[in-house]
């Protein structure tokens, strides 16, 4: 995870910058420790405010919880369709999505865990945007996986839906796995994402019969 920034300061500085210190401020905050044990306290000590003049820019936890996902979610969602491209699904799609996507995070890594944070409140607006960020992701990621799917010859609806998880789970594990090694650059991860992709594709597509 980034570690902590130090106190950026507000004395005169312009009120749409500090709006961006504290959204920056508490990105971090939520992304490391998760919704539910973020601190708004820690959030305005580290942009060198009070938790009153928080309140005042942003309303309630949640409220500034939402302020934050929004950014996040818009980005995310514009680095995949960008990356999927205009012409269709390719076999290149799936690592030009991944390499948006480090790219996109690169700076703010614990954005991530912003968007895929599973202690919001339920029933809330957090919760709510949230998933509606997820299911557009996962629209995205249906459409891709069944493209594959169809150029390879298999139009299963199963397939595609079993294709799509692990898809899915794939991204949010290579992205965890990337959080844990800050010495990884997008463009090595990228590489090393080729590397185990081109393991999976030599591997047999059918088991063996049992003797």
């Amino acid at each position: 995870m980034a570690t902590p920034r130090s106190k950026a300061g507000t004395k005169g500085v312009p009120r749409h910058l500090r709006r961006q210190q504290m959204l920056e401020a508490a990105t971090e905050e939520f992304g490391r420790r998760g919704y539910a044990a973020a601190s708004l306290a820690a959030v305005a000590e580290r942009v060198g405010v009070t938790k009153t003049l928080l309140h005042q820019y942003f309303g309630t936890k949640e409220d500034l919880y939402v302020a934050c996902l929004v950014p996040v979610g818009d980005s995310l969602l514009d680095t995949i369709r960008t990356a999927m491209g205009e012409g269709g699904t390719t076999p290149h799609t799936p690592l030009r999505v991944l390499r948006g996507i480090f790219v996109a995070l690169e700076g703010r890594r614990e954005s991530w865990f912003v968007l895929y944070d599973r202690s919001l409140p339920p029933g809330g607006e957090a919760a709510r945007t949230a998933a509606t960020y997820w299911a557009a992701v996962d629209a995205l990621a249906a459409e891709g996986t069944a493209e594959l799917l169809h150029a390879a010859g298999s139009t299963d609806p199963l397939d595609a839906d079993a294709l799509r998880h692990v898809w899915t789970d794939l991204v949010g594990t290579l992205v965890r796995w990337w959080v844990e090694h800050p010495e990884e650059t997008p463009e090595a991860m990228t590489r090393r994402c080729a590397r185990l992709f081109a393991v999976a594709a030599a591997l047999p597509g059918e088991p063996d019969p049992p003797k």
